[in-house]
This record gives C-alpha cells, sequence and structure tokens, in this order.
C-alpha cells in the first residue's frame, strides 16, 4: 500500500529581506539627522509694530551689478565693509543696516553680505532691490 505524502511546497525565505529593509529604515533615520538646514535666521517684527531708527544708528550699503559694495559712494571690499560694520556696532549696540541691491548683481556676493551681517550681529538687517523691471 502507497502512503500518501502531503505536498511540499518551497518555503519561502523572508527574513533575509526583511532584514535588509529593517536596515534601510535604520540607515535613512541615520541619514535624516545629519540632513542640516543651513538658512538664515531672522528675527522679523511684529506686523504692526512702529520701529524707530535713529540717523546715526543707519548705515546704508549699496551693491552694484558687478557685486561690488559701497558705502557713501566708495568702493568697499568685504573686510572693508566688516571692519566699518564692526566699528558702527561697537558704537551703536541697535545697528541697522540697509543693502540696496542691483537686481543683476550676483546673488552670491549678497548672500556673502548677509552672512557678514549675521555674523556681526547686527541688530537690524534690510535689503531692498533696484532696477528691478
Amino acid at each position: 500500500m502507497k502512503l500518501k505524502r502531503p505536498k511540499r511546497y518551497p518555503v519561502i525565505e523572508t527574513s533575509a529581506s526583511s532584514d535588509l529593509a529593517f536596515l534601510l529604515i535604520i540607515y535613512f533615520l541615520v541619514i535624516a539627522g545629519f540632513n542640516i538646514n543651513q538658512g538664515f535666521i531672522m528675527n522679523l517684527p511684529a506686523r504692526d509694530t512702529a520701529r524707530y531708527i535713529l540717523r546715526d544708528d543707519l548705515k546704508r550699503f549699496e551693491m552694484n551689478a558687478g557685486g561690488a559694495v559701497f558705502y557713501r559712494g566708495r568702493e568697499l571690499t568685504m573686510s572693508a565693509a566688516e571692519q566699518e560694520i564692526r566699528a558702527a556696532v561697537a558704537g551703536h549696540p541697535n545697528l541697522a543696516v540697509v543693502l540696496l541691491i542691483d537686481a543683476k548683481a550676483p546673488w552670491q556676493q549678497v548672500v556673502l553680505f548677509v552672512e557678514l551681517a549675521q555674523k556681526l550681529q547686527v541688530e537690524s538687517f534690510s535689503f531692498n532691490l533696484k532696477g528691478l523691471q
């Protein structure tokens, strides 16, 4: 007499793929911890508040289409602009810096100037575009 053997179905090994999925999840969690947004943190004033700035606390800079920075009509290097702002911050802790930017100025120069103002801990920073058509 012949005995019936139960049919054998092939066993699918799922432990390797679940291990791989688990390792990928861990990997992406670790990588997400290193993704740091290095933007600019600026404190914006409240919407309906008026802020008065004394004339001595205001420094106006201009940037032309070539990316050169001007203060009171004379061209400054970034290090000279840094010295000018550093001296002003020392004498006027509530310093406000305004940068008037030509629309064709290279944006890397604008970013460098904004970083400079942030590094020197300028209390108030503003920029405007000119020549935008």
